[in-house]
This record gives C-alpha cells, structure tokens and sequence, in this order.
C-alpha cells in the first residue's frame, strides 16, 4: 500500500469520506519492541469523537483513536472479477432473497420485514435494502415491536465486502446495541462448469416438492408445520434433488431456485456415513443441468463461515466470494 506524497506519511482522508473504502496505517504499541505499524482496510463507517470506525470485508468493525494514525487514503472499488459472473449488491440480494421466502412480510419504507415461524434467520429477519423511511433510531425500534407481536427475536440481515453494500448500517446496527451472530459468504461462479463435472447423475431423483424422506434428511427440519413447506417451495422454479439410500431418508439432498440467468443451490447435505464419496457434488451435478436447460448461466450459494468441508468442495468448483452477510440481533 503506498501512502506517501514526496517520501512522507500523510493522512488523505477526512470524515467527509464516511462511506468511502479507505486503507489507513496507524502505530501501535510494539510490547516493549518499539513502536509498530498495522494497516487496516476497509469502509470508513464514522469519524466522531476523536474515533475513527472502520469495517472490514468480513463485517469486523476495528475502532482506531484518530491521533494514532499516520496515513490513510481513499480507495477505488474492487477491481472487476476475473472468474465467474459479473452481479452487483443490488442484483444478487434481490435474487437471494426470492429463493428464500418468508410466509408473511410487510414493509417499512424500502425495508422489508419477514416472518416465518421462527424457521430459519433468513426467513425470519428485515432485509434492509434502501431507506426505511424512517430514522434508524425509531425504525429498530419499529423492528423490535414487530417482531415482539409475533415472538420472535428480532434480526436484521446486512451485507458487507462488495460495491454498495452495508458497512454503515453495520456500524449503526452496533452502535445501537445490537451484535452480529452468524456470518457467512456468498459465493459465485459460473453455472456451465458445474453441470460439466464428472458424476453419475443418473441415481438422482429430482421432484418440484420436498417429500418425507427429504425432509427426514434435511438437518432443518426440526419442527414440523406449513410453514416449513412454504419456505422450502418459495422461489421462482424450484428443484429438489435426492439420492436414495437404504434406509427412511435419502444419502444425500439438496435444493435449487431458478431464477433468470441465476441457479441457488441450498441445503445440499450428505448422510455423514456417505460422505467424501462425492454424493454432494453429484446432486449439485444433476441440479445444474436441470439450471442450464432452464437457461440459467450463474450460480450462487450461501456457506457459513467455519464450515469448512463445504468451503473447500466450493473452491474445487470454482466458486468465489462475492459478499458476506450478517444478522445482528437486538440486544
């Protein structure tokens, strides 16, 4: 990172920048070592009070006393991707949201407050795209009554790491007392390479609705009820994909929304005395080409951050981070 203007350290940045990606240096304490530099890259998300706020890709929000730092400069965007899909923010939330669907929703302004029975953060959160209409002061609070009249907790889901996404609405969301409780990545790659894969798809049964061995199968579904079902069947065109085993539920599941030129695949899992005998990248495999022949070009799916099986068979096939989202929860 070059910071220098002439040979010398300058800070670049002012608050006038909150909102902006920046990159600044700041000395730190070395532990009797001497002094030490740390760089920190991220948006700048507040400037008050002699604290500069900054949050990272990975929706961590470092705090740095303002005297401490000896350069800082804006940054450009992330330079465009050189594998997979081209997808803004803005287009791939929509997509994502729509492959997951609550049972019942109401807006506030442009945010869009979602319940299903308490099944699933996704279904049962505020997907906060655009303005509530409101000052975010009274619009948590407005989330924290909806959501009390139905008892449930309340949650918001944010996003951060890509061009346009919610680093301010995350620093806001903690500095109102709320805190993030489970992170994760979406990820994106192009759809043709999955349906090219090696595997014998031919043992894959695919059907337009979930029935009881899948649903024995998925880890989920811990509390039956309609509700379930309509989570499950919500989406523009959705598959579920099973591989029958020799007992009640199948060897391996999975789950695909199609929806344009996009493919989700969610709830793949595999029965743990089956794995690493590739079942998940065959229903993966089956369900691509049931995308591709719907003319589907571009996948993308959801993996939690510590689990890192899933992490890794993504990589092999090709798929890449595009953003991570959060879900904060009132205190």
């Amino acid at each position: 990172m070059e910071f220098t203007i002439g040979g010398r350290l300058e800070v670049r940045i002012t608050p006038a920048d909150v909102g902006k990606r920046v990159s600044v240096r700041r000395r730190t304490d070395g532990g009797g070592t001497g002094v030490e530099f740390t760089d920190v890259v991220g948006v700048l998300t507040s400037w008050q009070s002699g604290v500069v706020s900054i949050t990272r890709k990975s929706g961590e929000s470092v705090h740095i006393v303002e005297s401490s730092l000896v350069a800082g400069k804006v940054v450009p965007p992330a330079p465009a991707r050189r594998r997979g899909p081209a997808a803004s923010f803005e287009e791939l939330a929509a997509v994502t949201a729509r492959a997951w669907q609550p049972v019942e929703s109401e807006a506030l302004g442009d945010w869009r407050l979602r319940a299903a029975g308490g099944f699933t953060r996704r279904a049962n959160s505020v997907l906060p795209l655009g303005d509530p209409g409101l000052p975010l002061g009274e619009a948590f609070g407005r989330v924290r009554r909806w959501y009390e009249e139905r008892d449930l907790p309340a949650y918001i889901q944010t996003a951060t790491g890509a061009e346009g996404a919610q680093e301010v609405l995350c620093a806001e969301l903690e500095r109102h007392g709320w805190r993030r409780e489970v992170s994760a990545e979406v990820r994106i790659a192009a759809l043709a390479p999955v349906g090219d894969r090696e595997a014998e798809v031919s043992a894959v049964r695919l059907s337009r609705e979930p029935d009881a061995a899948w649903l024995a199968r998925y880890q989920r579904f811990s509390t039956p009820g309609p509700h379930v079902l309509r989570v499950l069947g919500s989406g523009p065109s959705v598959w579920f994909a099973s591989v029958p085993g020799s007992g009640d539920a199948p060897d391996a599941i999975g789950r695909c929304v199609v929806d344009g030129r996009w493919a989700g695949f969610m709830a793949v899992e595999v029965a743990p005395a089956q794995r690493r005998r590739g079942l998940a990248t065959t229903v993966m495999t089956a369900l691509a080409r049931r995308a591709l022949d719907e003319g589907a070009s571009a996948a993308w799916l959801q993996v939690e951050e510590d689990n890192e099986g899933a992490r890794a068979l993504y990589d092999g096939m090709g798929f890449t981070d595009h953003h991570r989202y959060h879900h904060y929860r009132s205190a």
